[in-house]
């Protein structure tokens, strides 16, 4: 972001049209997404800690019993906040994470596939480990049609978001709306811990960042 607008805004967006760290290819992505007009608070989990990393015994993992203890303690700090609307990711680790907050507030999450975890187009589940930590050190601009395309899909799908939500998803789709917000194209902005909760505040076109989760060092899965 450039000195002008961090002292504009902070460090935790940009909106100007003409800030050099609003690429064109940002602006085209927003013309591809549809958006709400609502503003809607997002707290955004990265699912708990799962019990394999991508192993050719089980490419979906649940929760490890770490995984399950993170989810409970995440589900007992959102409790007093709700009942908000829920949505998750279909994989297991992030549907077993909703799951200690569904029990809470007696509803049932929303599954939405475009805020699963990212695409790996052509490449084999069991080389996915490896792809994964190449990518991250990467930017959007640089990965390809399928991957913007993928991108486009969780920003469309959390933009659209009319009512405050909390969504379990993933390392990278967190990355997504928080890079949006941000006005940064790498692939990585933070390393949100397992569990963590990033709150975003929808705004139109754009999230602004109420509060960063915790980050870890590790792995992603």
């Amino acid at each position: 972001m450039c000195e002008e607008c961090v002292a504009r805004v902070g460090n935790y967006g940009c909106e100007s049209s003409g800030c050099p760290c609003h690429t064109k290819k940002t602006g085209l992505l927003l013309t591809m997404v549809r958006y709400s007009d609502f503003m809607a608070n997002l707290y955004l989990v990265r699912h708990g800690d799962a019990s394999t990393t991508w192993e050719p015994s089980d490419f979906d993992p649940g929760l490890s019993d770490l995984g399950r203890a993170q989810a409970e303690a995440r589900a007992a700090q959102l409790a007093d906040k709700g009942p908000l609307a829920l949505l998750s990711s279909p994989l297991r680790r992030a549907r077993d994470t909703a799951a200690a907050l569904e029990r809470r507030w007696k509803k049932v999450a929303t599954i939405d596939p475009r805020i699963g975890e990212i695409q790996a187009p052509g490449i084999a589940p069991e080389h996915r480990k490896e792809w994964l930590k190449a990518v991250q050190q990467r930017r959007w601009c640089e990965l390809g049609e399928p991957l913007e395309r993928w991108r486009t899909d969780v920003l469309q799908a959390l933009l659209g978001i009319t009512q405050d939500t909390v969504v379990f998803t993933h390392f990278v789709a967190i990355n997504v709306a928080v890079g949006h917000a941000l006005g940064n194209d790498s692939i990585t902005s933070f390393r949100p811990a397992n569990c963590s909760c990033t709150l975003l505040e929808g705004q139109g076109k754009h999230f602004r960042i109420v509060e960063l989760g915790q980050e870890q060092e590790g792995r992603i899965l």
